[in-house]
């Protein structure tokens, strides 16, 4: 179920930011119209403009490229299996970026002119959009990283609160889970504020940071609550939130007094993603079954993850043991 419903969420994901993507690179031109010459200029030899193409042509050609690169990822994603690799986050964030940057460049270098050749150089602004585009790169990549699921196969569920664990032998017990609709609202709420910034850059509205921030800040309160890692180790639980495992919360092993598995809903907890009441911490993102424990000072702590049961006991093995050795 982890991975099914953590392949939903980024497919849910990359679907959103593609269409985006798309609405964006078509609609800037035509939202400038009023604004911008017959011609457009789309290439330039130095600080001079040599290439222009009608506005429609400049609308729809990076749209369609856009939506060309999208299908090459998509296909060779599924012929090669989800994930197919880091690379296919970063195609898709280094890509959009690239696009949606050079698409502001060219129409804010065209605004306000009578002829295309009069238009104004896009050098610097190419240049900061490769720089935005390598580092969006960079993090698909690391996310698409910390996405791939687990090469070592699962073992069987112990019986019992705590789990056995044979002299000389290591056990590590790891678990993922996502949710597909905050990614949505994240994709959403971040595609708004791109929206924005992209409109800003072109100089079609002014600096409108009383209506981007919030969005902006949804945005990644949304990315960072809507997945969670969970990992048991000698040393103990570590709780990693977002696509890059940032932030995360850490429990050793001889901190720890107790670990269960318990049954929590939405309406106990007051809602989904990080809530905080009266059973403590809860990170919520699906009903069931949750991996709670009991720290020696603090609140409880609980995460909504599955084989939740495992992972107590394996927790519950590493804390006696660390109670018997001191």
């Amino acid at each position: 179920m982890t991975e099914r419903v953590k392949k939903n969420g980024a497919r849910w994901g990359a679907r959103v930011w593609v269409v985006g993507v798309a609405g964006v690179l078509a609609a800037l031109p035509f939202a400038a119209s009023g604004r911008l010459p017959d011609r457009l200029a789309t290439h330039w030899g130095g600080s001079a403009p040599n290439g222009s193409m009608p506005l429609w042509a400049a609308a729809l050609l990076p749209a369609l490229a856009w939506a060309a690169l999208a299908l090459c990822v998509a296909f060779i994603g599924r012929r090669g299996g989800f994930p197919a690799g880091p690379w296919v986050g970063a195609s898709l964030l280094s890509g959009g970026v690239l696009l949606a940057g050079a698409q502001a460049s060219i129409v804010r270098a065209n605004l306000d002119v009578t002829d295309w050749q009069d238009a104004a150089p896009v050098g610097t602004g190419i240049a900061i959009t490769a720089a935005v585009a390598a580092a969006a790169g960079a993090l698909g990549w690391l996310a698409g990283r910390r996405a791939a699921p687990p090469t070592t196969p699962a073992r069987p569920a112990e019986g019992g609160a705590v789990m056995e664990i044979p002299a000389g032998e290591r056990r590590v017990w790891l678990s993922r889970l996502s949710n597909p609709w905050l990614h949505l609202i994240g994709a959403l709420t971040g595609l708004v504020t791109a929206a924005g910034t992209v409109a800003a850059a072109c100089g079609l509205i002014g600096a409108q940071w009383a209506l981007v921030t919030p969005f902006a800040l949804a945005s990644l309160a949304m990315f960072a609550s809507a997945s969670v890692q969970a990992r048991v180790t000698e040393a103990g639980l570590e709780v990693a939130f977002g696509p890059l495992g940032w932030p995360a919360r850490r429990w050793a092993a001889g901190d720890i007094v107790s670990a269960r598995v318990e049954d929590r809903r939405p309406a106990q907890v007051g809602g989904w993603g990080y809530r905080l009441g009266g059973l403590g911490t809860t990170v919520m993102l699906r009903s069931g079954e949750c991996l709670v424990i009991r720290p020696r000072t603090g609140s409880e702590f609980a995460v909504s993850v599955d084989d939740a049961e495992r992972g107590a006991t394996l927790l519950n093995a590493f804390a006696s043991r660390c109670r018997a050795g001191a």
